[in-house]
């Protein structure tokens, strides 16, 4: 029986494995700076910039859902932003990503969110196709803006 759950500062290794799990997926296995003491820290934290989601069969974990808050300037309220969801391949076509997505969505609701969010690579038909399948609308008029490391830096003295 899959069973959802926080994850706490005890399960920084369990994250980051599944983060560095995603990354080799999204064939980018390089990108992941993140250490394990990093995510113990932050997990930790309070508030924590971030809260996770561990999903489990049996004690061991098969996926996870990494999210934070974002705010709606227009609505006057919180959002929720989904950073990461992930469930091992072996494990995938038993709910488990539903059971993660649900849950996050039921978390927005319960803290009177206005939305909940994420991205999805453009390539990954099997996710867009979960996602729609679960209700989301693609929005295809939005495009995401990235400024980091050296622009990053470069921005900052424009």
């Amino acid at each position: 029986m899959i069973e959802i759950r926080f994850a706490y500062a005890d399960d920084a290794a369990v994250v980051l494995g599944f983060i560095r799990a995603l990354a080799e997926y999204e064939k980018q296995p390089e990108a992941v700076e993140v250490s394990e003491a990093t995510l113990r820290q932050q997990l930790g934290e309070t508030p924590a910039p971030f809260e996770a989601l561990l999903a489990s069969d049996d004690g061991r974990a098969v996926g996870f859902a990494l999210f934070f808050h974002t705010y709606s300037t227009w609505r006057g309220k919180r959002g929720v932003w989904l950073e990461d969801l992930f469930v091992l391949p072996d494990e995938r076509q038993r709910g488990v990503g539903r059971m993660l997505l649900a849950r996050v969505a039921a978390i927005a609701v319960e803290r009177g969110c206005a939305r909940f969010e994420w991205s999805v690579l453009d390539w990954n038909r099997l996710a867009i196709g979960f996602y729609k399948g679960q209700g989301a609308q693609l929005l295809d008029e939005w495009r995401i803006c990235r400024v980091s490391n050296e622009a990053l830096e470069q921005l900052t003295r424009r």
